[in-house]
């Protein structure tokens, strides 16, 4: 029995996949160490199958070093795409270090599982409550939509825009920066307030040690008043991942 093989099909679901398997590896929720590597090689091909037509019509050549090259460079965008998205999410993470850093809770690191490396108390327990949102909210989905996107945006045959990448890079950046202070900024104020009473209080009582006594108060009021910033973590993760695809669908249309 004679079985005819579809190369130029089979050639561009894996370039596809190519470019799903390296976005994967760094866009949150996807990125989780929890997630096996086996699951993201699947979940890879399941991306690039529903847009084989696409893919097949945008193939550029089935020569071997043509595929080499092909395969370089969608692992390259893949990275690209997932980075951009990463950058932005890290605002949440950034966040929760800011209230670490300003509330004493430094010096208890902890080890996260799902990174695999040391990670402070509140930066670790926004990223869960992050990443639980996101499902609940189905925000996953358009994530992985935008993505999806840019098999249409970016077709396989087409060059990547070095210049708009420099320039996402950029703005996501500054971006992280303002959402992290936009999440934690309520806190922060709060704790640089309790630091100026009580550098008056030393002032005024130095037998006191106000010092001293604004360690256990700085930790009493991160714990007491952290339900403020965690209320705003849902309207700020909406805005996270709006910009997440607008990024992802910018970087990939090339404008």
């Amino acid at each position: 029995m004679n079985a005819e093989v579809p190369i130029a099909e089979l050639v561009a679901i894996f370039l596809g996949a190519a470019r799903a398997g390296a976005w994967l590896m760094l866009c949150p929720p996807f990125s989780s160490r929890l997630i096996p590597g086996q699951v993201k090689v699947l979940l890879s091909v399941g991306i690039a199958l529903p847009m084989a037509p696409y893919l097949t019509r945008t193939l550029p050549s089935t020569e071997t070093s043509a595929i080499i090259a092909a395969t370089a460079l969608q692992v390259f965008v893949g990275a690209a795409l997932g980075f951009i998205t990463y950058l932005l999410f890290a605002a949440v993470q950034a966040a929760g270090d800011m209230i670490d850093v300003f509330g004493g809770f430094t010096l208890a690191t902890a080890y996260d599982p799902m990174s695999q490396n040391q990670s402070s108390v509140f930066g670790r327990f926004y990223n869960l409550v992050a990443t639980t949102l996101l499902f609940a909210s189905d925000g996953h989905q358009l994530v992985l939509r935008g993505f999806m996107e840019s098999y249409k945006t970016l077709p396989l045959d087409a060059s990547f825009s070095m210049e708009t990448f420099s320039r996402l890079l950029t703005e996501g950046i500054g971006e992280m920066f303002v959402s992290a202070l936009q999440i934690a900024g309520p806190l922060i104020a709060v704790l640089f307030l309790t630091d100026v009473a009580f550098g008056l209080l030393n002032r005024v009582a130095p037998a006191l040690n106000a010092f001293q006594l604004g360690f256990p108060a700085k930790i009493f009021l991160v714990l007491t008043l952290s339900g403020t910033a965690i209320a705003i973590l849902p309207r700020a993760l909406d805005g996270i991942i709006d910009n997440a695809v607008r990024a992802v669908v910018h970087l990939s249309g090339g404008g």
